[in-house]
């Protein structure tokens, strides 16, 4: 294609994106007014000065002893506001947190009623940004052009996530439907600004989708036969107590997981054999051996996906797993419980989204080369 089309298009892309993440804000903001505390607001703070440190040691029988350590400290929150902060450290938990320190950054939590500030946590923010800065040069060095497209692909995809699809499940709308929604955006975007405006995206942007409706309609139906509740963990037991006016549908939060959570590896699937035929099939004149040949590099591409998907769900898990492990009482127990069930449907349902792509997209690309290398 032109460059100057493909120019034209790239900015169009990134204009839309800009556009959608603005108004989809807007539109899924309304009806919910943002995060409160009951405590009150957070800071951000510099600890200036240690003033004090209080350690307090009680036996409470079984040879375990009961160690807190209040620290006092000097803190600016900004140039002006130097405050008195307190942070409380207990051994009850078995883990030991670190003391504070002059110069450590902190984040911490005013209180209105009792006017006191107290230690939230260490801001560890700066050294994740200094990592991610380390891996967009590796990234723009490495891929160079495709690299830095992936990028900004990347931060529109966060962006449409954090600024539409948070703020709309917190809002009350329709969880199914802005699921698929931002699904489909990310698809969209990350394709066309990735690989631009030509049939090899077309074709894995079609069969992506396809696979991904197809997944969506799987963990409809495999819902109503379960019976799950999406009480799955504490985490959503918490979302059912927040003071929103529609309460959180925590099936739905499980249906986004698992689509949101699949959605980039059907689309690497996908893209792949996209990829695969478009630069091979050239030798390939018939629909029926690119089909085949787009089916055969699908076998190969979900041989390590399949592992990569269910790996990457049992490995964001394993703490929930070690716990249940240890309490059950058999195996039935353990794979009967609705956290284990709904792990295993996680990976499931996001394999069959990637497996059903594969053909998908191997129809499509066959297709849309066959008439191609027809009309040359």
């Amino acid at each position: 294609m032109d460059k100057n089309f493909n120019r034209i298009f790239y900015i169009g892309i990134l204009v839309f994106s800009a556009v959608f993440l603005f108004f989809g804000n807007r539109i899924a903001s309304r009806g919910w007014d943002g995060a409160a505390t009951t405590y009150g607001v957070v800071h951000s703070a510099t600890v200036y000065e240690v003033l004090d440190i209080d350690r307090h040691s009680h036996y409470i029988g079984g040879g375990f002893y009961l160690e807190n350590t209040f620290i006092t400290f000097y803190a600016d929150i900004d140039r002006d506001l130097r405050v008195e902060a307190t942070q409380g450290i207990s051994n009850i938990a078995q883990v030991h947190q670190r003391e504070v320190a002059a110069g450590d950054r902190v984040l911490l939590q005013y209180n209105p009623f009792l006017d006191t500030y107290d230690f939230m946590d260490f801001v560890r923010i700066h050294y994740m940004a200094i990592l991610l800065a380390i891996f967009f040069i590796a990234m723009v060095v490495f891929a160079r052009k495709k690299g830095a497209n992936a990028l900004i692909a990347l931060l529109i995809t966060c962006g449409a996530i954090f600024l539409v699809f948070i703020p709309s499940i917190l809002s009350g709308h329709n969880i199914y439907m802005m699921t698929m929604i931002v699904a489909a955006f990310s698809i969209v975007t990350t394709l066309f600004l990735v690989i631009g405006p030509n049939g090899k995206a077309v074709s894995a942007m079609l069969g992506c989708v396809g696979g991904l409706v197809l997944a969506g309609i799987l963990m409809v139906v495999m819902d109503a036969i379960l019976g799950i509740t999406g009480l799955v963990d504490h985490e959503a037991a918490m979302l059912l107590r927040l003071p929103l006016a529609t309460p959180i549908d925590l099936r739905g939060i499980v249906f986004a997981g698992v689509i949101i959570g699949s959605t980039g590896a059907i689309m690497d699937v996908a893209m792949s054999i996209s990829s695969s035929l478009w630069e091979l099939g050239g030798d390939k004149k018939d629909f029926k051996a690119l089909f085949a040949g787009g089916l055969e590099i699908g076998k190969d591409i979900l041989g390590t996906m399949l592992n990569t998907l269910i790996l990457a769900y049992i490995g964001s898990s394993l703490s929930l797993i070690l716990l249940l492990t240890a309490g059950a009482t058999s195996m039935l127990e353990l794979f009967n419980t609705e956290m284990i069930i709904v792990e295993f449907l996680r990976a499931l349902v996001g394999s069959f989204g990637m497996l059903l792509a594969v053909p998908i997209t191997a129809t499509i690309c066959a297709m849309k080369m066959k008439g191609k290398i027809s009309n040359e």
